[in-house]
C-alpha cells in the first residue's frame, strides 16, 4: 500500500472510530497521535489543517484534497507519521495489520525504503539495495 494511501485509511478508520462509543481507547489514541504529528507537520499551513479537520465530519469529500497536502508535506516519506498511521490500523485491524495489508514502500530522495509492520509491532525501515 502506498503511504499515502494508508495514512488516509488510518485517517479515516480513526475518525469513525472517534465518534463510536464502542470503539476502543487504544485505537482513539493512536488517531489522536496520528492527528496531532499531522497537525504539526502543518504546522505553517492553515490551509491544510483546516482540511484535516474536515476530512474527520465529511471523509470523502476531503480525501483527494488531504491526500494533495499530505504529499506536498511530505507525510510520505515521515517515518514516524508512517509507524503512527500504522499503529492505528494495527489497533483498528489486526487481522489485516498481521496479513500485510498495510505494509508500504517509501522513496526518499530516489532511494526505496521497505517499510514493513511485523507480528510483533515493530517497524522495520531500512534501504532495499539493487544487485548489480
Amino acid at each position: 500500500m502506498e503511504p499515502i494511501s494508508m495514512i488516509i485509511a488510518a485517517l479515516s478508520a480513526g475518525a469513525i472510530a472517534a465518534t463510536k462509543d464502542t470503539a476502543g481507547t487504544a485505537v482513539k489514541d493512536a488517531y489522536q497521535g496520528l492527528k496531532t504529528l499531522i497537525k504539526k507537520k502543518f504546522e505553517s499551513e492553515p490551509k491544510a489543517q483546516m482540511v484535516l479537520e474536515e476530512h474527520e465530519t465529511d471523509p470523502e469529500t476531503y480525501e483527494a484534497p488531504l491526500k494533495k497536502k499530505l504529499a506536498e508535506a511530505g507525510a510520505d516519506k515521515d517515518g514516524e507519521i508512517i509507524k503512527a498511521a500504522e499503529e492505528v490500523m494495527k489497533k483498528e485491524d489486526p487481522q489485516g495489520f498481521e496479513e500485510g495489508k498495510y505494509n508500504t514502500n517509501v522513496t526518499v530522495q530516489g532511494d526505496v525504503f521497505g517499510v514493513a509492520g511485523t507480528n510483533s509491532g515493530t517497524v522495520n525501515i531500512g534501504p532495499v539495495t539493487k544487485g548489480k
